[in-house]
């Protein structure tokens, strides 16, 4: 088949190569987001997708619009059978879901009818999930709403950033929709509707999303790191400047390293936000225990060890993260 592949951000990459891998379809051109600024120089980027395409010599479309005409004109003359779509970044209007003959094929990285929407991976890390995945659908006009070609599953492990999950699921994404690409062409796959039981919505996580509520229990507070990590990043206030956190701990549960342990005493009865400074350990009291930190990351630096960070500051006694 002929395909026009739309996707932006480097996890779209890996299903970009699988499909030009294959020898039984042809990619013919790529659509993407508009170059954005990106750096403290705010110089325009282009996308991941974009630059692999250009690598490719692959045609480049960049509509500031999916609906803009030109566009529209584009890709009629093109005339793809269908458009695998991953993390294209822009709403798709019924003119352009018409033109491909069989459709636009999205890969979402979610156990669809769970997690509808633009962040489904860090929800689901913020959420506990334990199982998450991935899912081809055909899409619709609704959100993420349309029937379901395959699904694979993965496990989420519990020091899984969002990050960490999200690179995993791409490259086993990548396969399931070359996969699914392939059944549609043989006309082995039919799509399924989705369940009307079990839908849960994603939308995008902002800044606020991602300050640290240090009354909530040390499972939410790490979840909530783990989730924003390694965007939007989950953050606090400290003198009155943000502070991100970058990862933490629940006292007592093993750390990355191997090591770990209890909480010192003073640490195990600090109120919410208290922070309690050892030789070599940082922790902060939630509402339910506390948590060590790890790596955190001042405004304007770069991210470092808590313990490091806690030598320069020297927080008072009655100082607290959050206030």
């Amino acid at each position: 088949m002929r395909l026009v592949f739309a996707g932006t951000p480097e996890v779209a990459v890996p299903a970009l190569d699988a499909l030009l891998a294959a020898e039984r379809h042809e990619v013919v051109a790529v659509v993407t987001r508009p170059d954005a600024p990106a750096g403290r120089g705010r110089r325009l980027v282009e996308s991941p997708v974009a630059r692999r395409a250009a690598e490719a010599g692959l045609e480049i479309l960049r509509p500031e619009r999916p609906r803009d005409p030109d566009f529209l004109r584009r890709l009629r003359e093109i005339a793809p059978d269908c458009c695998p779509v991953v993390a294209y970044g822009a709403l798709l209007p019924k003119e352009a879901l018409d033109i491909p003959a069989r459709g636009w094929v999205n890969l979402h990285f979610s156990l669809l009818p769970a997690w509808r929407g633009a962040a489904p991976v860090q929800h689901a890390v913020m959420a506990g999930d334990e199982i998450t995945g991935a899912t081809t659908f055909l899409i619709e006009e609704g959100l993420d709403s349309g029937p379901t070609y395959g699904v694979i599953t993965e496990e989420i492990r519990p020091g899984d950033t969002s990050g960490d999950l999200l690179t995993r699921l791409a490259f086993a994404g990548a396969g399931l929709l070359a996969a699914t690409v392939d059944g549609i062409e043989d006309g082995t796959l039919r799509a399924v509707p989705q369940p009307e039981e079990g839908v849960s919505l994603a939308p995008k996580i902002g800044v606020g999303d991602a300050r640290i509520d240090w009354t909530a229990p040390a499972l939410r507070v790490d979840r909530v790191v783990r989730g924003c990590s390694p965007v939007p990043g989950a953050w606090t206030l400290f003198r009155g400047e943000r502070l991100k956190i970058r990862e933490v701990i629940p006292a007592g549960s093993p750390r990355p390293d191997g090591a770990g342990g209890p909480a010192p005493e003073a640490a195990a009865s600090a109120p919410p936000g208290a922070l309690v400074v050892g030789r070599r350990t940082v922790h902060v009291g939630t509402g339910s225990g506390p948590v060590e930190l790890l790596w955190v990351q001042p405004r304007g630096r770069k991210p470092m060890p808590a313990a490091d960070w806690a030598r320069g500051v020297r927080p008072g006694p009655d100082e607290r993260l959050g206030d």
